[in-house]
């Protein structure tokens, strides 16, 4: 009797000390606006590169930002920004992320070990574990963005993220091999699997340029990203080129955007963090943590309030932005004069996702999709709202592309 009692003693505890780190999850992801997994389909494609990159991009815009290193195995973001040391604890018994400047903080299994070179061996119950502390043990407090960097492939740890943040996407990157390609398509399979959005893909090491003579030189092709983006129906968020100074700042844990500020790497990826949302939130701003919860926006050519098949001339178009699947504004706006490939830059510079047209030709579509804009043809002439929101409930009935040349 007394041996059952102390069993039922144990697992009420542990009970407890569940509900507990379930209560300090939510709690953690609650002040976390955007969550995204970076992940890649095979290793050496430099995702965790792209990870810091992009991390540092986005607290340059003032973004408030969190990297969270969930690579057990092999953590090497605190190598990249180059911290040193373990995590403190604060007065709450919570641990404080090491910072790496005032707008961004890491995390990683490496600043909770006193020796860097400890093999860590352990299966997937305890990465499990382990990554649901590094949400809910951890100090992030009020986060524009949290990015995970993962290991390579579909394993315990995407496995573990997409089940403890429901809301989190994912930002996939590859090379343009061919190789490395065909790996991304089992990722993006793996998010539809998992039910997780994905928010876009980044093309590395697309391109080099010869130090010697100034000609591109392709080392693995380019431009496969893209077009696999485009095949797969998913947002291409843009091409980083190679360079070699990215790998000597990496091992040195040097900022190569700092070092190398005029660099095209440097471009592309502040390009890519600053269409990644409008712009930082304010202090005094709630913090919002819904499914799905970055900008889209839709553009739609109008005549008479509703849509017009006669996309290339019409005189006015409704620019819409969805937050939370929900329309937050319209705006009616006279594009640039009609010339080929003016609307489609146009569109871009304002952030537009999606084009909702009644007829358009080939050429016209295929030069929205270089500029990222996924085209819908055929559609109705209904007002913008009610075409947005068929898009959004997938009861959009689009019939035929009749081309208004």
């Amino acid at each position: 009797m007394e041996q059952c009692q102390t069993a039922s003693c144990g697992d009420a505890k542990r009970l407890q000390a569940e509900n507990d780190q379930d209560a300090a999850v939510k709690n953690s992801l609650e002040k976390i606006k955007n969550k995204f997994l970076v992940m890649s389909g095979k290793g050496g494609v430099g995702k965790t590169s792209v990870s810091v990159n992009l991390a540092i991009a986005l607290a340059k815009k003032g973004f408030k930002v969190g990297l969270m290193d969930v690579d057990i195995h092999g953590p090497d973001v605190p190598r990249m920004l180059g911290l040193k040391g373990m995590l403190g604890m604060n007065e709450r018994q919570k641990l404080i992320p090491m910072p790496y400047s005032e707008n961004l903080v890491a995390v990683s299994i490496e600043t909770l070990s006193a020796s860097k070179d400890d093999a860590i061996i352990w299966r997937g119950p305890i990465k499990h574990n382990v990554i649901r502390q590094f949400i809910g043990d951890v100090e992030w407090g009020n986060l524009d963005c949290l990015l995970i960097d993962s290991p390579p492939g579909t394993g315990d740890e995407p496995l573990t993220v997409a089940q403890v943040i429901s809301d989190a996407q994912a930002i996939i990157v590859t090379t343009p091999q061919e190789v490395a390609l065909g790996d991304v398509r089992k990722s993006i399979n793996f998010c539809k699997t998992v039910k997780m959005d994905v928010f876009g893909l980044v093309e590395n090491m697309s391109g080099f340029s010869c130090p010697h003579c100034g000609e591109p030189v392709q080392l693995f092709g380019s431009g496969g990203g893209e077009r696999t983006a485009r095949e797969m129906g998913i947002r291409f968020l843009g091409r980083i080129p190679f360079d070699p100074n990215m790998v000597s700042c990496g091992d040195s844990g040097i900022s190569f955007q700092e070092n190398h500020a005029d660099s095209p790497v440097t471009s592309v990826f502040g390009d890519i963090a600053g269409n990644m949302f409008e712009s930082p939130i304010q202090d005094d701003q709630p913090v919002s943590h819904s499914k799905g919860n970055h900008l889209m926006k839709f553009a739609i050519p109008l005549a008479d309030g509703k849509l017009t098949a006669h996309f290339g001339h019409c005189k006015e178009f409704a620019i819409l932005a969805v937050e939370e699947n929900e329309i937050k504004n319209k705006e009616i706006l006279e594009p640039p004069r009609h010339e080929p490939g003016v609307l489609p830059k146009w569109l871009h510079d304002l952030n537009v996702n999606v084009v909702i047209a009644g007829g358009m030709g080939q050429r016209a579509v295929s030069l929205f999709e270089e500029n990222a804009i996924k085209v819908v043809t055929g559609a109705p002439p209904l007002a913008p709202e009610e075409l947005v929101k068929g898009y959004l409930d997938n009861t959009l009935v689009a019939g035929a592309n009749v081309c208004d040349h």
